[in-house]
């Protein structure tokens, strides 16, 4: 079974930012703040404030965008920290949200089984993944989770990089960086 990096990177994702972060019961309460009057809000700010995150996965498209959060299952004890990616690719939005598979685990388990949803989730809160609705609640979160990243900048000046696949991944730290300019000609 692939893990969830080797499925963002073999549905070619491109990484464009990495961090680190532990939700505060506020942070959380804001991140998930369209689901305040929902019956799993409590239970979902809960989740994301345990001690048993490990993953949460932000993804942009060129031109669109998409958040992702994820917890991978296999790491469910652990300090509290969740590193956040912010992913890109052609489509990124349809193309994410048919990898994750169903939001209810027990439908992705049996109808998808190898989404990610279908592979990794346990419950329906911990279903492995969340992608935004829209372009807008995508650049909320990612404003929220990535303070200094500048969304209109990246389109205008680096967005093109990756758009010719002038990027290569960096293994330490799973981020894509833009390649040389004298490397690319040299190639």
């Amino acid at each position: 079974m692939m893990n969830i990096r080797d499925v963002i990177l073999a549905n070619r994702f491109y990484v464009v930012r990495t961090t680190s972060i532990k939700f505060s019961q506020e942070s959380a309460r804001t991140f998930y703040q369209e689901h305040k009057n929902k019956f799993f809000y409590h239970r979902l700010v809960s989740f994301m404030t345990s001690v048993g995150i490990s993953k949460l996965i932000k993804v942009i498209n060129p031109g669109l965008s998409c958040v992702t959060i994820m917890q991978h299952p296999v790491c469910l004890i652990g300090s509290g920290s969740v590193d956040v990616h912010i992913l890109a690719r052609k489509d990124a939005v349809a193309a994410w949200r048919v990898l994750m598979g169903p939001t209810k685990v027990y439908q992705a388990q049996f109808s998808d089984p190898n989404t990610i949803r279908g592979s990794y989730g346990i419950s329906d809160t911990r279903n492995a993944t969340h992608g935004s609705d829209s372009p807008e609640s995508a650049a909320r979160e990612i404003a929220l989770l990535f303070p200094t990243f500048d969304l209109h900048v990246w389109s205008q000046h680096q967005e093109p990089s990756f758009r010719a696949g002038k990027v290569e991944l960096c293994l330490n730290t799973f981020v894509h960086k833009i390649l040389d300019t004298a490397r690319t000609i040299k190639n």
